[in-house]
């Protein structure tokens, strides 16, 4: 009897990794023809995430950067960021499915912040997020929750005014246990669908470089931000792609930055940036996903404020 248990566990894990590969080439498939359909610059961030998901799955720690540089930035050199720009996330992450990540980039030269583009080397989906910056700013702070799948270096590139790009790095462990991009969602498919589209603004506690004019403040999405590689536990079928494709955020009618997300980002992500106090005291945020469905909401600055 327990030889027929063991016979059967066997096949169904067998089950499991043969429909978890052949979902793989089929979610990459489905992707690439769902962006065929679409225009705008958070669709070309996605295609180009989408055209990374599989060749370098299965590319070693070694080498997975070297194949991934050209494929996101051509042929173009990247400088250090030394005194430029820094990336900062948990060496040991507690929870590998909200990995939170933060980015500085700062020019004292007079130029400014184009871009951001955080980079995760072994994930499925190794570019994360790509941030258009809609204001000419020399200083620029970000953080973002992201999902790991395994140790990993993760980096941060950053584009300046001029088209110079610039990037720092930071090894991130993996604590063990299932990979994130495979790990079921929380909550029930009826609390997921009722708040989905929600959207909090918070303050962020005051550090040492605040200013009275820059304010950092945390946008809390509610959205699953399903990968496409989970198992529902109770059918054993993977729960159908759903993912953050776009964020724009605006201050009143300035735009602050339209984001590109990825399977990468977490379930209901969270957004930390800055806020210039000398504008308007409401943001407007805009949530696309890529079922086409999109949400905005108008947000009054926290108190405090």
């Amino acid at each position: 009897m327990r030889q027929d248990g063991a016979l059967a566990e066997t096949r169904l894990d067998e089950t499991r990794n043969f429909r978890h590969d052949a979902h793989q080439e089929m979610h990459l498939r489905e992707t690439k023809v769902r962006l065929k359909t679409n225009t705008g610059f958070a669709v070309r961030a996605l295609a180009m995430m989408a055209a990374l998901v599989l060749p370098f799955a299965s590319a070693s720690a070694g080498s997975t950067w070297d194949g991934l540089k050209p494929e996101v930035f051509g042929t173009r050199s990247i400088a250090s960021g030394i005194g430029i720009v820094s990336i900062k996330a948990p060496f040991r992450p507690e929870d590998q499915r909200a990995v939170p990540v933060s980015i500085d980039a700062r020019f004292p030269d007079g130029r400014t912040v184009k871009s951001v583009t955080l980079v995760v080397d072994e994930n499925p989906s190794p570019v994360a997020a790509v941030f258009n910056m809609g204001v000419a700013r020399a200083n620029v702070g970000l953080k973002l929750n992201i999902r790991l799948n395994q140790e990993t270096h993760v980096r941060a590139v950053v584009e300046a005014s001029d088209g110079a790009l610039y990037m720092a790095q930071q090894l991130v462990r993996f604590a063990g246990g299932q990979a994130a991009c495979s790990a079921p969602p929380t909550g029930n498919p009826e609390e997921i669908a009722a708040n989905m589209g929600k959207m909090k603004l918070a303050n962020v506690p005051l550090d040492g470089n605040a200013s009275s004019i820059a304010h950092r403040v945390r946008l809390a999405i509610s959205h699953p931000n399903h990968t496409g590689m989970a198992l529902d536990q109770q059918t054993l079928l993977y729960i159908p792609l759903k993912m953050v494709a776009s964020i724009g955020v605006s201050q009143g009618a300035t735009k602050l930055f339209d984001m590109a997300g990825s399977i990468t980002l977490s379930e209901n992500p969270q957004l930390e940036f800055d806020v210039d106090m000398t504008r308007e005291h409401k943001v407007v945020a805009t949530l696309k996903d890529s079922d086409g469905a999109e949400w905005s909401r108008e947000l009054e600055l926290p108190a405090g404020s």
